[in-house]
């Protein structure tokens, strides 16, 4: 497929939603998702344990939660260290480890991770992903992070691509730039990676070799690490990513990328062939609103839900016409609500984990209740989205 140049750019937006007005009067053609907050889940934790903020979140194919959280960024506040100074300055607290399974109980099975014999583990522990065999895939998005690691479900260490520190570029086939996330798709055995945080591409590689495939950028054009200056609502969409923040593959065949900053969501084949895009809160600056998004466990896989880490939302997205049909979320601390939402994953059942970061530093369960249209009282509320 050829590719978009400017010109044709502004065609092509024109396809997707750019302005999005809320009202509880709005329609979906029938219905949309509905969710409920489950406060049952996850069950507790040992009492001195404390969660730094959820870098990444996966579900495995027997329905249990992979949770990556960073215990270095409670090492600066005693509060949540003091327990393991000597002597003890309190009873609590101490960091847990970085990598966290649950089972659909919400019950902790495995608890592992941090730096160890045979691999460097991340500056910033960021995305995880889960394959077919049960393999625990980590990815860091530190100034030094270059690399991926992979390790059994128990945390047994098996293979490492890149190495930290080496970052060449995005022309670079033999390290990362501070990766986001990655997917591994099934049919070719090959893995996908937003990369990232200092580069600006997909990258992806053969899931056991680590022998390189193919690259590319925004709209499939060669990635070009030169700088394109702040984001602006108002320009010509930018030609590179700013930030691929989250990647998936839907059972079809599209390759899905989250560009954070530049509020969007890009979809290629697997070729890296550009297709179409969408803008989510377009005009958000900070740090951007596409800060991720899991696509529904469906046979059709109908929706893509996108956290808005800006905003505090869950935007829900029709997938294949990419229409967004409602939201919901709110910021706040309490139960059911968002604060700066950061990883997301979606299980057979089609409930949905949120994971938080900076204040919160929590993971909650939204179960999935069908679909239909949103009812006053119910937690979190619904909002139904029309242009």
């Amino acid at each position: 497929m050829k590719l978009l140049r400017p010109a044709a750019v502004v065609a092509a937006i024109l396809l997707a939603p750019l302005a999005w007005k809320a009202g509880p009067l709005a329609q979906a053609a029938g219905g949309v998702p509905i969710f409920e907050y489950d406060p049952t889940f996850p069950k507790p934790m040992r009492e001195n344990w404390a969660i730094g903020p959820i870098g990444g979140m996966a579900v495995d194919r027997q329905d249990h939660l992979y949770v990556v959280q960073r215990p270095g960024a409670l090492a600066s506040n005693e509060r949540f260290t003091g327990a393991d100074d000597t002597p003890p300055k309190a009873d609590c607290c101490i960091p847990a480890p970085p990598v966290l399974e649950f089972d659909q109980a919400g019950t902790l099975i495995h608890s592992w991770g941090g730096p160890g014999q045979g691999y460097d583990w991340p500056q910033t522990e960021h995305g995880v992903f889960v394959d077919a065999k049960d393999n625990v895939w980590l990815a860091g998005s530190g100034e030094k992070d270059a690399h991926l690691l992979k390790f059994t479900r128990e945390g047994k260490f098996l293979q490492q691509f890149g190495k930290p520190g080496t970052n060449g570029g995005s022309a670079d086939t033999r390290n990362l730039g501070q990766p986001a996330n990655l997917t591994i798709d099934p049919v070719s055995n090959e893995i996908y990676v937003a990369d990232g945080y200092r580069n600006r591409r997909v990258i992806v590689l053969d899931a056991d070799t680590f022998a390189f495939k193919r690259m590319w950028g925004a709209y499939g054009n060669k990635p070009d690490d030169t700088p394109i200056g702040p984001y602006n609502p108002d320009a010509p969409a930018a030609q590179q990513f700013r930030l691929p923040h989250n990647i998936a593959i839907s059972r079809d065949g599209f390759v899905y990328v989250a560009d954070r900053p530049n509020n969007r969501i890009q979809v290629f084949r697997k070729d890296g062939t550009y297709v179409k895009e969408v803008f989510v809160s377009k005009r958000t600056l900070l740090q951007g609103a596409a800060s991720g998004f899991a696509l529904s466990t469906d046979p059709q896989q109908r929706w893509l839900y996108m956290i808005d880490g800006a905003n505090h939302h869950v935007w829900i997205v029709e997938r294949q016409s990419l229409r967004i049909v409602a939201r919901f979320g709110q910021q706040g601390l309490w139960g059911g609500a968002l604060n700066v939402p950061h990883a997301i994953a979606v299980d057979s059942r089609g409930n949905i984990y949120v994971g938080e970061n900076f204040d919160a530093r929590r993971f909650q369960r939204f179960l999935y209740k069908g679909i239909g249209t949103p009812k006053a009282g119910t937690i979190p509320p619904t909002t139904m989205v029309t242009r």
